[in-house]
């Protein structure tokens, strides 16, 4: 009898991972998303090295330690120890999303660096999340003493005056009036892992969109789509992509699946593009069928 054994491909095993919330693999999910740029990545001896990470600083800590003291020895290792920091001058190079790579070159943007920060963390028992702040991702922190919201390219931690001066230039996005204080809590929420594999999406998105690389645009936005199933701006940009790929039957019913699914909304003007959308649809019919 002859065995058959299907390997999955990399979107195949990353929906796997996101098909649920609970018990969702957080750091496993943020570490294939570099599979379709390394499609022979390990993700295994990925998880193995963080894991060494973790058995190296857990062996720095007195079987004592209270949160406190575990949150310098974690800082004291990955930002002196490790010499963790972000890649400022080059901030929008993709490899900066991509865990295996941080972990070689010790260069990181905010979210990738919270991904492996909140693993070792939560490894150590604290109870640490991350926070989906306007403009940079942070991480908190619970303590005996109270909340520690800090930057994970620095390990500083963030007094409310230096967040609410984060905050600043997005307070239009609270809708509130001018003369009143932007609301700093509502911005200091947890977000959830899925919430988290999203932005590092967003962030691969814009970057190959800028430069208009259309396959690793769509390769992305498959990625969206699996994470997000109802998200129909996905759907949107990736026929958009497909289309500018001469893909013109993919481009066709990604942006047949956005007009349909925002029909009923249409009228909110959340989805003001739809008529220019219904006009390419039309184009791109019109040159498969010859006129």
């Amino acid at each position: 009898m002859k065995l058959s054994l299907n390997v999955p491909t990399p979107l195949e095993y990353f929906a796997a991972l996101v098909q649920a919330d609970t018990d969702f693999p957080l750091l496993e999910a943020a570490i294939t998303l570099a599979q379709d740029e390394y499609p022979e990545l390990n993700v295994q001896q990925v998880l193995g090295d963080v894991d060494q990470l973790l058995a190296r600083l857990t062996r720095r800590l007195p079987t004592d330690a209270g949160p406190l003291q575990r949150l310098r020895t974690l800082n004291q290792f990955i930002y002196r120890d490790l010499n963790f920091a972000g890649n400022f001058n080059n901030f929008t190079d993709p490899d900066n999303s991509f865990v295996h790579v941080v972990l070689r070159t010790r260069l990181a943007i905010p979210i990738s660096m919270a991904v492996i920060w909140l693993e070792l963390a939560q490894g150590i028992g604290l109870k640490a999340r991350g926070v989906g702040f306007p403009g940079h991702f942070l991480v908190k922190v619970h303590l005996t003493e109270g909340q520690v919201v800090i930057d994970p390219l620095t390990g500083q931690s963030l007094s409310r005056e230096e967040l609410a001066e984060r905050l600043e230039p997005y307070r239009h996005l609270s809708g509130l009036d001018d003369e009143l204080d932007a609301p700093l809590g509502l911005y200091l929420q947890a977000a959830q892992p899925r919430d988290i594999i999203a932005r590092m999406l967003l962030n691969l998105k814009q970057i190959h969109a800028v430069q208009e690389d259309w396959a690793r645009l769509i390769a992305v936005l498959d990625r969206l789509i699996v994470l997000l199933p109802q998200d129909w701006t996905a759907y949107r940009d990736r026929g958009l992509a497909q289309a500018e790929m001469g893909r013109t039957g993919h481009a066709l019913e990604d942006l047949d699946t956005y007009l349909a699914n925002t029909q009923s909304e249409a009228h909110s003007g959340l989805f003001p593009d739809r008529a220019a959308i219904a006009r390419r649809v039309a184009d791109l019919r019109r040159t498969i069928n010859g006129f």
